[in-house]
């Protein structure tokens, strides 16, 4: 239900993006219109720009190469047709002038008494004249849908197309061009099925195709990213494979067996440092600790001195990092003085490269 809910939103979301479209399409073509009036059973065209300016009236019959040239004339412009008078029927109306806001609807009921055509069958525009009665004098104009299909096609055979069709003001003799005319038929308000299923057409399939390439460019990232992500996951593994080979190939047995110079170099890297020793154990024994007597064999280091708490130095000794399995290797005495302990310690100094007892598998 929900998704039959979203669908439909979003068709109608495309269907006024697409009206908002051609009124913008039409409100630009209206900058530059050419007007066609029928006058006499001859057609006059009016070209006009933004300034309003307009060419020399010339009644041209569309036929033959004149209407070829107009058809030219006519590409980008706006095409208004404005029908002759004897296809034009006209009826008044009086209405109270509060009624001002809502003269489209009360038209719109009135129109099957007023015309004599169905009400299916005709085409109106009005306009409100207020009289000195405080009520106002509505003009209505009509014509049948057949004298616009007529029009339309009349003018179709010609190469033009018409985007709109209006009706002069019988109060007046000027041309549609000069004076105000009143709309009858508009291809963005009355005939928009065509055009707007196109722009419809049009704009979801770019909505399609925008949403399509949004999905492929996210799937591209995300497949890249968990390719970089498995790279890595294989380089690491590789380098711990090849650092546990290295480590694993440096047994014991392995060290004896290499040449003498290789020996002394690997001896040289993986002794431990007194000096390093030295400045671990500077650094993790307090100052009411000192020391009598310092022993390094090998890896395992013994020291021997007075303290107020002994038990304590364990724990900075073995967070050096330089040292390892710290222990007391004989007991704690108390001192002459009675206030310090005289401890006996015992740790294994970490090398530079650690050379495993076994070989890694």
């Amino acid at each position: 239900m929900q998704a039959d809910v979203i669908i439909a939103v979003l068709k109608r979301w495309i269907e006024v993006l697409a009206r908002l479209v051609l009124a913008w399409r039409e409100h630009r073509r209206s900058q530059r219109t050419l007007t066609i009036s029928e006058e006499n059973g001859a057609l006059v065209v009016h070209q006009s720009s933004t300034d309003g300016r307009k060419a020399e009236r010339k009644p041209k019959v569309l036929s033959g190469a004149a209407a070829r040239r107009v058809a030219r004339s006519a590409r980008g412009r706006f095409v208004i047709l404005a029908l002759s008078a004897d296809k034009i029927v006209t009826r008044h109306l009086n209405v109270p002038a509060q009624a001002r806001e809502f003269l489209a609807g009360i038209v719109r009921n009135q129109i099957e008494r007023l015309s004599p055509w169905p009400a299916g069958e005709v085409m109106h525009g009005f306009y409100a004249n207020t009289e000195d009665g405080g009520s106002l004098d509505i003009q209505v104009l009509m014509t049948s849908r057949a004298s616009i299909e007529g029009a339309r096609a009349t003018l179709a055979a010609t190469g033009l197309q018409v985007d709109r069709i209006v009706a002069r003001r019988p109060d007046t003799d000027t041309t549609p061009a000069a004076s105000e005319p009143i709309t009858l038929w508009s291809r963005i308000a009355d005939a928009p099925q065509d055009d707007l299923a196109t722009a419809t057409r049009l704009i979801g399939g770019g909505i399609a195709a925008a949403v399509a390439w949004a999905i492929i460019l996210s799937i591209f990232s995300l497949t890249m990213a968990s390719s970089m992500r498995r790279e890595n996951e294989e380089l690491a593994t590789r380098a711990k494979t090849l650092q546990r080979q290295l480590q694993g190939g440096r047994t014991p047995a392995s060290v004896a067996s290499l040449p003498a110079p290789q020996r002394a170099w690997l001896s040289k890297e993986t002794a431990a440092s007194s000096v390093i020793v030295l400045e671990a154990l500077s650094r993790a024994l307090p100052d009411s600790a000192y020391l009598a007597e310092i022993k390094l064999e090998g890896t395992t280091l013994r020291i021997i001195g007075n303290a107020d708490d002994a038990p304590a130095l364990l724990a900075p000794l073995e967070q050096t990092g330089h040292l390892s399995n710290v222990h007391f290797f004989a007991p704690t005495t108390r001192g002459p003085d009675g206030r310090q302990f005289r401890f006996h310690i015992e740790a294994r100094v970490e090398p530079h490269i650690k050379i495993a007892d076994e070989a890694v598998p």
